[in-house]
């Protein structure tokens, strides 16, 4: 029903630059909200960053806030994680999401509140 393919992980050096997309198909992506996630080693998964349905809200977690910056081209139906400033605490496979409700304002950050899940792309930030 719906797809989500993460892609832009790799080895970066700390203090580095990546840039991770995520493309979506199944659904009218311009209709959702998508969020990016990540799982380090030994710790639950939590939320990095959020956006709307039209890209006009964004949440950001305290940890990364400053350095990333999502967004989305709804053209290409593809949200983006621009990471910069990496550190190795960021290490982590790292996950897109797409809400379960359509035209949502507001901006959900509770994994219960997305849907679908992308397959993960792993990223590493060495000392």
């Amino acid at each position: 029903q719906v797809q989500l393919v993460e892609s832009g992980g790799g080895l970066v050096q700390d203090g580095g630059s990546l840039r991770l997309s995520c493309a979506a198909s199944g659904r009218t992506f311009s209709h959702y909200g998508m969020g990016w996630f990540r799982q380090a080693p030994g710790k639950e998964r939590e939320v990095v960053a959020a956006v709307n349905y039209n890209g006009g809200r964004t949440y950001y977690a305290d940890s990364v806030k400053g350095r990333f910056i999502i967004s989305r081209d709804n053209a290409k139906n593809t949200v983006y994680l621009q990471m910069n400033s990496l550190k190795p605490e960021d290490t982590a496979v790292y996950y897109c999401a797409v809400r379960a409700v359509s035209y949502d304002y507001g901006v959900y950050i509770k994994e219960t509140d997305f849907g679908s899940w992308g397959q993960g792309t792993q990223v590493t930030v060495s000392s």
